[in-house]
């Protein structure tokens, strides 16, 4: 008897029938993990009978449109609510205020179009974990949910996830107002630029996600966003990377970085012939513009032929200026006698400018040339010359 008393006893412990009794219709409800399942059963509304001791609900593949806070009363212990792909299109303004336990909420795979400014406002702030991936259907659902994220007071929040939404651009300061955003996931969007101030404020983060985006190159303005990260782990794999000139920015900030960056999977996607080259394998010449080098020890070749080239000519310099010193006194001699000559010269045009230049003095040169000539001619010479100025006059 004592013995059939105790496996009873053990039996009501370890399954207890209540549970089983007030597990809504269509749901499974698991007493000893403290789980109720609502999968893929068609449920217009969120089931409004979950048991009380509930802390994990799975309500997913259903057709909830709205949810607000009537849809989680009396549910004070849930900490984890998963509610993803059930086409929710609407989160009325407190929707989860009733969870004060609430830790992690995943809303993935929906159609959230209308987000009300405190749709995620928990008094106490317990949310550390949310999933918005593949459930944003507009660029005005992300406008809600900046604003969202900011009267939110969401001050706890550890891990978001923004994955697949397709998204094309962050307003800056979107993420001001959750300084404890350890993990920020933004893969698998349309992002082509980061813009300054647009991770202000998130000053503990340790793991960012840029993956599958449609980066081309990081400027001026995005590094020094992504630098200010400190030692986060920066995920920027899986991009259209374009080898240029607009990327020697880019490819400095990646060989000087401290942060963690998965540089092996940030890749050149053009031109054609730097296609799948590592950004990092690249160096940058004097203009600014990159070049390829295709593998982790540099081929030296060039470089040495350059610097053997240097030598040479620095020695033939070397040689030349020993014989100049050698030579320095003849080099002073011709330097002194050409100096002469050329005064000489030089003197000589210029006395002869200023008689020419002075009709004063004609006559003296008239006189002076007739004296060169006789001094420069022969006797007959000279006769002939009479003869022919008799003849003249």
């Amino acid at each position: 008897m004592c013995i059939f008393a105790a496996c009873v006893f053990l039996g009501v412990l370890l399954f207890p029938p209540y549970p089983c009794l007030e597990c809504p219709f269509g749901c499974e409800c698991f007493a000893a993990t403290h789980t109720v399942k609502c999968v893929s059963k068609d449920l217009l509304i969120v089931p409004q009978n979950i048991p009380g001791y509930t802390r994990n609900v799975i309500i997913t593949g259903n057709n909830i449109h709205q949810i607000g806070p009537e849809s989680f009363t009396e549910l004070q212990n849930v900490t984890n609510l998963i509610l993803s792909n059930n086409r929710i299109a609407e989160l009325a303004s407190h929707t989860f205020a009733a969870l004060p336990y609430l830790r992690s909420l995943d809303l993935s795979g929906n159609q959230l179009a209308l987000i009300h400014p405190e749709a995620l406002s928990i008094p106490g702030s317990p949310l550390q974990e949310l999933n918005l991936s593949r459930s944003l259907h507009n660029f005005t659902a992300l406008t809600d949910l900046a604003t969202a994220l900011r009267w939110g007071g969401l001050w706890g929040l550890k891990r978001l996830d923004l994955s697949g939404n397709h998204l094309a651009l962050l307003s800056p300061g979107m993420f001001s107002q959750v300084p404890s955003l350890k993990q920020l996931f933004l893969r698998n969007n349309a992002l082509v630029a980061v813009y300054a101030g647009t991770f202000s404020g998130i000053n503990q983060l340790e793991m960012l996600d840029l993956t599958h985006n449609n980066f081309e190159a990081f400027k001026a303005d995005a590094l020094q966003e992504l630098e200010r990260l400190g030692s986060a782990q920066i995920f920027l794999g899986h991009n259209p990377y374009t080898c240029s000139c607009e990327s020697r920015d880019f490819v400095t900030w990646l060989n000087k970085t401290k942060g963690r960056v998965d540089v092996d999977m940030v890749r050149c996607a053009s031109p054609e012939e730097l296609a799948d080259v590592r950004l990092q394998r690249l160096t940058v010449q004097a203009v600014g513009c990159v070049v390829p080098v295709l593998a982790e020890g540099t081929d030296l070749t060039l470089q040495t032929s350059y610097v053997f080239l240097g030598v040479v000519l620095g020695f033939v310099g070397m040689v030349f200026l020993f014989v100049l010193y050698l030579n320095r006194n003849g080099m002073k001699k011709w330097i002194i006698e050409t100096r002469d000559a050329c005064r000489d010269v030089l003197e000589g045009y210029h006395y002869r400018y200023e008689i020419d230049s002075d009709p004063r003095l004609g006559h003296i040169t008239k006189t002076a040339d007739v004296k060169d000539i006789q001094s420069l001619s022969t006797p007959s010479d000279q006769g002939a010359l009479q003869k022919g100025s008799c003849k003249r006059s």
